[in-house]
């Protein structure tokens, strides 16, 4: 059966939104991964399409010179093949134009040749899957700045057979559903696309007897340690992405990329306002009616001393200059909320003695 168009093959319309052809993607991409599919040939085959449909349709200018491309009827069964006629697009009005796509002096380019000279698209395998991870990193390094470890289980190529699937000893022989060449054409309406093929994975040789750590697919999961930089001033939901840190490609393609959200954990002392750290600090009556100073801790592990004067109240706020997070060329303060604490007990004595106290002030008890 012939392939449908790359809309088709996505399930979305032709004004389907960027939004909506990414979301189409990673749902059919998960549906049909061959990790999840291991004895099923065809969803391979399936997931080449989806990939290969994505890929267009998510460039703008890809997708603007296919949607052409579709206009002039190259997947359109009953359309006259490019050899027999040139395809001409007209405007409507007035004045009008024409602009005519003439393939007669293409002598045997196919339009699958065509299709890898608009697009710029090479017959290469594609990079490695995208994968993505959430991490959860500590407060003062999602402020500062650093870098933090994290673990993944991801695609690798098999370290057994290096990638061709084959066991020890085993002979190679030519693919007969590809013929040797890696690819299978599609064709429809004239229109001819080159995919991986599906039976040898692209590779255009099969093994006598499969590799025995990959079970011939040329890849195992393992875990891998990378370390992911945390930029300074992060905030929950951010993503970044590390460039070659996904999937491995298959036949040396290279690797594909690792896209990281973030998640900030709370702090047990300080906590964000914008760029502006808070913090509060406890203070006996003492201190808040007699003044005192007190050495409180900044985000980089300084202490700095912070005067409190005589008669302060609780829930005052002092502010910090320069102590809170820095992002391009701003950076915030610090804030240090005081708490009072008062005594759970006094004795007979200190009773009566803030007895005394209280009435020279004339407060009511």
């Amino acid at each position: 059966m012939a392939p449908k168009d790359f809309y088709q093959i996505l399930g979305v319309s032709e004004k389907a939104t960027p939004e909506e052809i990414k979301k189409a993607y990673r749902r059919l991409a998960k549906q049909y991964h061959p990790d999840a599919n291991p004895n099923n040939p065809q969803a391979a085959e399936t997931f080449k399409q989806v990939s290969e449909a994505h890929g267009v349709l998510s460039d703008a200018d890809k997708r603007k010179k296919y949607d052409t491309m579709r206009r002039l009827g190259a997947f359109d069964p009953s359309a006259r093949r490019p050899a027999e006629a040139g395809a001409t697009a007209r405007g409507t009005g007035g004045g009008g134009f024409t602009e005519t796509f003439d393939f007669g002096d293409l002598g045997s380019m196919g339009l699958g040749d065509i299709f890898s000279s608009i697009f710029g698209r090479k017959r290469e395998e594609p990079r490695g899957e995208t994968v993505e991870t959430n991490l959860e990193i500590p407060f003062r390094t999602a402020a500062l700045g650093g870098k933090v470890a994290v673990t993944l289980t991801l695609s690798d190529t098999c370290a057994t057979c290096g990638g061709n699937g084959a066991a020890a000893g085993a002979s190679l022989s030519q693919c007969s559903e590809c013929k040797g060449r890696g690819t299978i054409s599609f064709g429809q309406g004239g229109f001819a696309v080159n995919r991986p093929c599906p039976m040898c994975r692209g590779r255009g040789k099969i093994p006598s007897q499969k590799c025995p750590t990959c079970g011939g697919v040329g890849e195992t999961r393992g875990e891998r340690r990378v370390m992911i930089p945390v930029p300074a001033g992060t905030e929950s939901g951010l993503k970044i992405r590390v460039k070659g840190q996904g999937s491995a490609g298959r036949n040396g393609a290279p690797a594909g990329d690792l896209v990281v959200t973030f998640h900030v954990e709370p702090d047990r002392f300080f906590h964000r306002e914008g760029l502006d750290v808070v913090c509060a600090v406890t203070i006996n009556l003492a201190q808040a009616v007699l003044g005192s100073r007190l050495k409180v801790k900044t985000l980089d592990g300084k202490k700095v001393v912070l005067k409190i004067p005589a008669g302060t109240q609780p829930g005052r706020k002092f502010r910090i200059r320069g102590e809170g997070i820095a992002k391009g060329e701003r950076r915030g303060d610090q804030y240090v909320t005081i708490q009072v604490a008062l005594p759970d007990e006094l004795s007979p004595e200190q009773l009566e003695l803030f007895r005394k106290f209280t009435e020279s002030f004339g407060m009511p008890y």
